[in-house]
């Protein structure tokens, strides 16, 4: 099961289940008070049948004096005890009573009988919850299989044009040797490409394909693909030879180059990308426009340039999540960027 899917099963079935859940306790709340009522109204009884013939082993029978109590009904405080009134006497009322820790057997009791009832009737409500959100969670699967597989015919599509591109660029080229609008040209079709690689990832779950590589190679071939489309940038890698790091090589590769990219499309002229380890962290930096709202940085077709579509960091937060890999961003407009990658320990 996906994220995704994840998300919407635990959301559908906590709203599901708690809500028969709730329902439950009101409903075994209403059948204890009655249990107890009923039992109270039974205890009453059998104190006034023993008042006729003081035949009672389970009650103690005593005398007071009148006072403001009322006969034929249950008084709770300290003991459970009832006043019934006395054939040619005046001045005296017959108790009868149950001691407190006799009445707590009872209570306790009924709440064992109506532990054991419930118990069932909760697993069912647990089985069925999870059935309801497994029902209500299936058009959603479809639609994103539908969604999936309209996308991976399209990336699939995209080949052959992109390829006949490439081909016919490079032949110009050949032709007529370095050209400013060939070299747009190509600039053009590895963006197509990286977004197509973008979708990809964003298509797969990587989180079990793991495997351990050294970080500061990595990162400087992602460097070097990049930094010859910005040579104006310079760019600074600081990492340690002996660091490794377990994931997924193709995800990370995409949050790299993502990132360095982002860092350099959006610099200023002359500017720098700095990428560096520290304490189990990976920092890039950059020293460009800056971010105004970094809450928002991560959410789909969100931008703040007129360039790209808004997915690239989106992606990027995904991809994190998957190899949970936590990421933080600090920024100042006009000062640039700080993007942190924490790695799992």
């Amino acid at each position: 099961m996906r994220r995704v899917e994840l998300e919407a099963f635990l959301k559908g079935f906590s709203l599901f289940f708690l809500s028969m859940f709730t329902l439950f306790v009101i409903v075994l709340f209403t059948n204890y008070t009655k249990e107890i009522e009923a039992l109270e109204s039974k205890l009453l009884d059998d104190m006034r049948l023993c008042s006729f013939d003081l035949k009672c082993d389970n009650f103690s029978i005593d005398f007071e004096d009148k006072a403001d109590f009322v006969t034929y009904k249950l008084y709770k405080k300290d003991r459970l005890k009832a006043y019934f009134p006395i054939l040619k006497s005046n001045d005296n009322f017959l108790v009868i009573s149950l001691t407190q820790q006799q009445y707590q057997l009872k209570k306790d009791s009924i709440k064992w009988k109506i532990f054991k009832e419930s118990v069932p009737i909760f697993f069912a409500i647990f089985t069925i919850s999870i059935i309801f959100s497994l029902y209500t969670l299936s058009p959603l699967r479809h639609s994103l299989h539908l969604t999936e597989e309209f996308i991976k015919d399209i990336l699939h599509d995209f080949n052959t044009p992109l390829a006949t591109l490439r081909l016919n660029s490079a032949m110009l080229k050949k032709e007529i040797g370095e050209n400013r609008k060939i070299t747009r040209i190509e600039s053009s079709i590895e963006s197509v490409l990286s977004l197509q690689d973008n979708l990809r990832c964003y298509l797969f779950d990587h989180e079990m394909q793991r495997e351990t590589f050294e970080l500061k190679s990595f990162i400087e071939e992602s460097v070097t693909l990049i930094e010859k489309s910005y040579g104006n940038i310079s760019y600074k890698i600081d990492i340690p030879s002996e660091i490794g790091l377990k994931s997924n090589p193709k995800a990370f590769r995409r949050i790299i180059n993502n990132l360095i990219s982002n860092a350099s499309k959006y610099n200023k002229h002359n500017g720098s990308v700095i990428i560096y380890y520290k304490d189990n962290q990976l920092i890039v930096i950059d020293t460009g426009k800056g971010i105004a709202d970094i809450h928002q940085i991560f959410d789909r077709f969100y931008k703040e340039q007129d360039r790209g579509i808004g997915v690239g960091l989106h992606i990027v937060k995904k991809l994190c999540d998957e190899l949970n890999i936590k990421i933080k961003v600090e920024s100042q407009l006009g000062v640039g960027s700080r993007f942190i990658l924490t790695f799992p320990e």
